[in-house]
């Protein structure tokens, strides 16, 4: 794998020494020691952070400096290199050598890419270059982070480290090499074997996003055979609809076991990354999108000191299913990898600001201490028709009750994208939902994330369509991947801003009856009259499906008219959650004996789920004991096959 040495340095222009701060939370020191000549062309030599690294400049930069980044082998085949120079493009290179693209080093790529773009204004989007095992670092940066690249041009890339250095294969591999490789990533050999986020794995962000592909190669190359690397990763790239290109080189010299070969055409691929890459689009920034307020201060504090931290997410389906979070989970371990960290998912699908409210004790807090919650509730708040005030009410409740079981938890909301609120943003309006968690946020000082208007911004102005590739508001990977970086974004300003302080103690709230000690009251508390049971453990006798954590559990059911139950309760809220499955009926309740009312529990959903529905019967009563009377009416939803109710859970907001 030995390339050929750099060219030696042919004249000094000038030395000086200056620091550059950006952020106290993130501070870069930047030192520049030198300007030199890369090939006629001016080199600006500088330390980032004490890592070498060096930009080469055009003589005169293209509208928007776009710019190619070299990976590990930054003087082999410069001739496409000072093609790109000529046409106006910058050339980047950070010393990040025998690192093997491992997290620390991607790491270190970020602080570079963040540099050159927040402090010299290159482009957003960079052309990768990776020759050999720089293809290790091209497609490790590139999968964490697809929205930043132009395209990807490879020579010979090593694909899989099983393949080199490892020679697990028919590669010869490098003994040497993989040793120093299993150091750097503090693998055993069972754990290198067993690796799965080599180059060939976990591309469908990067399919996604449609980021172009090139790799140039030889087919009698036996230290990285293509049949191991590249063709592996094209196929699978190719099937998840990525653009990728192959072009065999078969003419010149060839030395070291085919791996090293002389590179046909350089014009041809200066001018597919030239096409790539320019005009400069720039998207529209992140932090258009987010508001930071009180940061982030305890947790990175607590970071910072070499704690242990706590993570929760408490959310819906967009919480639950994979993606995003699994992507945030990865994030904060690789910028913090000494760190230990606990996460706590949260998310069930369904689940709206009224059932995280009386869930938060059980599913989250009983978890331990938390440092950080994230909390997304705007998307089922809508579909399940959660109106404004009791929104309000949860959400407050929400950061009340967490920060009253630790007052340093740091909290997060949220408002993720669907095509309801897409329509409001169109018509001039912002959706309830949206403005309830904003609100909630400015009052405690939460930092937020607007999601659905930055997807709507973004759509009109043409960076990527609903249809084609965010699809649903359980988004495809190219939303779940907007959305991670969104995230990643919001999360490196708070860091980088983490030095200031602020009081923990608590506003006074913005509405009296705020759902801040929401608890799950047992169903064995009820007094049966008549016609109910209870079930140890329920499950569908039906073959209709049912939430995770919502089967084989207790519930209190009636299938009878007229079956009644009496609850005692102290508090200021009542309510249940039941499973509104193809029989759920219609429940009549009184409380303190009051007149009845009736409420419908047959949902849009119910004829192919036992969904787990959350009522509230009122949530203005005086703290003091209380009776519901419950009972289950002859009369029917003519779509329901009951009647029929089955109750999880009693909904008391019991205040001290």
């Amino acid at each position: 794998m030995s390339i050929l040495k750099s060219l030696s340095i042919t004249l000094c222009l000038f030395v000086f020494i200056f620091f550059i701060n950006i952020g106290p939370a993130n501070a870069q020191k930047v030192v520049l020691q030198k300007t030199t000549l890369w090939h006629g062309f001016e080199k600006v030599n500088f330390v980032l952070d004490g890592v070498p690294a060096y930009y080469v400049k055009p003589k005169k930069e293209l509208a928007g400096n776009p710019w190619v980044w070299r990976a590990h082998f930054p003087n082999w085949h410069i001739t496409m290199d000072s093609l790109l120079l000529g046409k106006g493009f910058y050339i980047a290179y950070i010393n990040t050598n025998n690192q093997y693209g491992a997290p620390g080093a991607m790491m270190v790529w970020n602080k570079f890419y963040h540099y050159l773009t927040t402090r010299l204004s290159f482009a957003h989007k960079v052309a990768l270059e990776g020759v050999s095992r720089g293809g290790l670092y091209v497609y490790g940066w590139a999968k964490r982070n697809p929205d930043k690249v132009s395209c990807i041009y490879a020579e010979a890339p090593v694909c899989d480290i099983k393949s080199w250095p490892g020679g697990k294969e028919k590669s010869q591999g490098n003994a040497s090499n993989w040793k120093q490789l299993l150091q750097v990533y503090g693998f055993t050999e069972s754990q290198a074997m067993q690796y799965q986020d080599n180059p060939i794995d976990h591309l469908a962000d990067l399919a996604a996003f449609k980021v172009p592909i090139l790799h140039v190669i030889n087919l009698q190359d036996k230290i990285v055979p293509p049949g191991e690397n590249t063709f592996v990763l094209v196929k699978r790239y190719l099937h998840l609809g990525g653009p990728a290109m192959v072009y065999p080189m078969t003419r010149g010299k060839q030395e070291l076991n085919g791996h090293h070969f002389a590179i046909e055409h350089p014009d041809w691929w200066a001018d597919f990354i030239e096409r790539c890459s320019y005009p400069v689009k720039n998207p529209l920034p992140y932090h258009d999108f987010f508001k930071i307020r009180n940061g982030l201060s305890h947790f990175y504090g607590k970071l910072k000191r070499h704690q242990p931290v706590t993570v929760a997410f408490l959310g819906g389906s967009i919480t639950y299913n994979p993606g995003w979070r699994d992507d945030l989970c990865k994030y904060l371990r690789e910028r913090f990898p000494t760190e230990q960290f606990h996460f706590i998912a949260a998310g069930i699908p369904s689940l709206g600001s009224l059932p995280h409210a009386f869930r938060l004790q059980r599913d989250v807090l009983d978890s331990g201490k938390v440092d950080l919650m994230f909390v997304e509730a705007a998307v089922n708040d809508r579909v399940n028709g959660t109106d404004s005030i009791t929104q309000v009410r949860d959400l407050e409740g929400i950061v009340r009750h967490a920060k009253r079981s630790n007052p340093d938890m740091d909290i997060a909301f949220f408002s993720f994208a669907d095509p309801a609120k897409l329509a409001d943003y169109s018509e001039g309006k912002i959706p309830v939902a949206v403005h309830n968690h904003e609100l909630v946020a400015q009052h405690y000082g939460l930092p937020s994330l607007n999601l659905a208007r930055e997807v709507y911004d973004k759509i009109k102005a043409g960076e990527f369509s609903w249809q084609y590739d965010f699809k649903s508001l359980h988004p495809a990977p190219y939303g779940e991947t907007l959305y991670f970086e969104s995230m990643k974004a919001l999360l490196d300003s708070c860091f980088e801003k983490a030095g200031t302080a602020y009081s923990n103690k608590l506003p006074e709230p913005m509405n009296k009856f705020s759902f801040d000690n929401g608890q799950y009251y047992p169903i064995q508390k009820a007094r049966i009259k008549s016609g109910w049971k209870l079930i140890d453990h329920w499950h569908p006798e039906d073959q209709t499906h049912t939430r995770e954590g919502f089967v084989d559990v207790p519930v209190l059911e009636a299938t009878v008219p007229g079956s009644e139950l009496k609850l005692s309760f102290t508090g200021t809220a009542i309510g249940m959650a039941v499973l509104a499955g193809p029989y759920a009926g219609i429940i009549e309740y009184s409380i303190d004996k009051k007149p009845f009312q009736k409420l419908d529990l047959y949902t849009q959903w119910s004829s192919n789920l036992y969904l787990p529905w959350y009522e509230l019967f009122s949530g203005t009563l005086k703290n003091k004991n209380h009776t519901l009377r419950l009972r289950l009416s002859p009369d029917q939803n003519p779509q329901s096959k009951g009647p029929a109710c089955k109750i999880v859970y009693f909904l008391v907001n019991k205040r001290a």
